[in-house]
């Protein structure tokens, strides 16, 4: 009996104007047995056609970058009017609050500083090419939560919760503390697959497109966590 064939690879696309940095990423990134980078960009502009070329199934974007930055990239490529959306992480030094709801608005999947440890910058592009958001409880709470609550939300907004079973409800607010699907899975202790089928369910039911959405849904009516 024939062994199982290997999953392909992540394939990544990396952009950063600063050809140090980049070179430092794609090293890291290819020498993960899973992970392999497809392409590499200078600026913003350079991204979205490689995007366009290569496919990605991640795109670890700077924000700033010349001729045009990384959040106009990640909102030409991965925003609300792309119909084949690419998933973004974002990767910056800029721990700016302003910056990151942008990012998030804009379409990116997760946000990541550039301090961060190697294994968690490959541990995040496996999270983001596997469907889900990263969003430490930091991040969710502090800055998601101040800039979410400045838009009043709408009447169908509120009715739209009415729709949601108990168990639904509990889970958007551990997606809201910015938990993953295993984290939730151990803190319900319910299966991984069950809480993907619970998310699934969350996102139709609202009409919401992902998780960072569902996020900042939840802070907007008030049903997360407080900080």
């Amino acid at each position: 009996m024939s062994a199982p064939a290997a999953a392909a690879p992540i394939r990544v696309l990396v952009c950063d104007d600063q050809d140090l940095v980049r070179t430092g990423l794609v090293t890291i990134i290819d020498a993960q047995p899973d992970l392999r980078v497809v392409g590499e960009a200078a600026d913003g502009q350079a991204a979205i056609r490689l995007v366009a070329q290569e496919h990605p199934d991640v795109v670890v974007m700077d924000i700033r970058m010349p001729r045009l930055d990384g959040i106009e990239a990640t909102r030409r490529i991965a925003g609300p009017a792309v119909s084949d959306p690419a998933k973004v992480l974002i990767l910056t030094t800029f721990n700016l609050d302003a910056l990151v709801f942008d990012a998030l608005r804009a379409g990116a999947g997760g946000f990541l500083l550039k301090d961060a440890r190697p294994a968690e910058l490959v541990e995040a592009i496996r999270t983001i090419a596997a469907g889900e958001s990263l969003l430490s409880p930091s991040v969710t709470r502090r800055l998601i939560g101040r800039f979410a609550e400045r838009v009043r939300p709408t009447a169908a907004e509120h009715s739209a919760l009415d729709v949601l079973t108990a168990r639904e409800r509990e889970v958007l607010v551990l997606i809201s503390d910015g938990l993953s699907n295993a984290e939730i899975a151990h803190a319900l202790v319910i299966s991984h697959e069950t809480v993907k089928t619970y998310v699934s369910r969350i996102l139709a039911k609202l009409g919401l497109r992902d998780r960072v959405q569902a996020v900042v849904l939840a802070h907007r009516l008030g049903v997360a966590n407080p900080a």
